[in-house]
């Protein structure tokens, strides 16, 4: 995967609109769980691809590093090389003093190609440099994004549960309707009126015998008392 290919890929998912692409799928929950999967599968392959454009920028940098270090260090050499020869050339050693002109120079040589090296790096170095600041950029959207995803999801299963409790519930309430004469509980309470109905008739009857009983007790004496008059008269 190219540099641009990365960049582009982390920004066009970390620009999509959630709530466009929630209004165009027929089932959202599925759409949701759909993304969220892509999105983790992007980031990963996504944060591989950042690290390793981060390592070489990294080891451009080293490099760089180490082209300046050493047109430093050629360049100390260069100046310790000329003033040698110098000193030498003062003492009439003309011969070893431009042998060590010549190790200046060639230290000199040395010194331009390091610097060199390292101009030309700079630039590379800066356009990687922003290239892995828009990448780390554009993936901490993709995980903000992936986190939206996540709530929105959860958000909507949540909605949907209770959706479903609340149409339970209404199915519920009414299927049980105690003024509805055919349901069961209105059979049962008739049912229980027509026990309570003939328990009453029975305790009518009950005492409606017993007040008979009495009543013909009450006949028999009366019976017994005018007999008892009748043959007091005759006596």
């Amino acid at each position: 995967m190219t540099k641009q290919t990365i960049l582009g890929r982390v920004t066009q998912l970390a620009k999509a609109n959630i709530n466009a692409l929630l209004d165009q799928a027929e089932d959202p929950q599925k759409m949701l769980d759909q993304l969220i999967r892509d999105y983790s599968n992007n980031i990963t392959e996504a944060e591989e691809a950042v690290a390793t454009t981060i390592g070489n920028l990294r080891l451009m940098e080293q490099d760089h590093r180490e082209d300046v270090g050493a047109a430093k260090e050629w360049g100390e050499k260069a100046l310790a090389a000329s003033r040698k020869g110098d000193e030498l050339r003062a003492g009439g050693q003309t011969a070893e003093a431009d042998r060590f002109d010549n190790l200046a120079k060639v230290a000199l040589g040395r010194q331009l190609q390091s610097e060199k090296e390292a101009r030309t790096a700079e630039p590379t170095i800066a356009a990687q440099t922003e290239v892995v600041e828009k990448l780390r950029t554009g993936l901490d959207q993709m995980k903000a994004k992936l986190g939206e995803l996540q709530a929105k999801r959860d958000e909507l299963v949540a909605r949907a549960k209770s959706a479903q409790a609340q149409n339970r519930m209404m199915d519920a309430v009414k299927n049980i309707d105690v003024l509805d004469p055919t349901s069961d509980l209105s059979r049962f309470e008739d049912k229980v009126r027509r026990e309570e109905a003939r328990a009453m008739g029975k305790q009518e009857l009950a005492a409606s015998s017993l007040d008979a009983q009495f009543e013909q007790l009450d006949a028999l004496g009366d019976s017994a008392e005018i007999e008892a008059r009748l043959a007091a008269l005759k006596g």
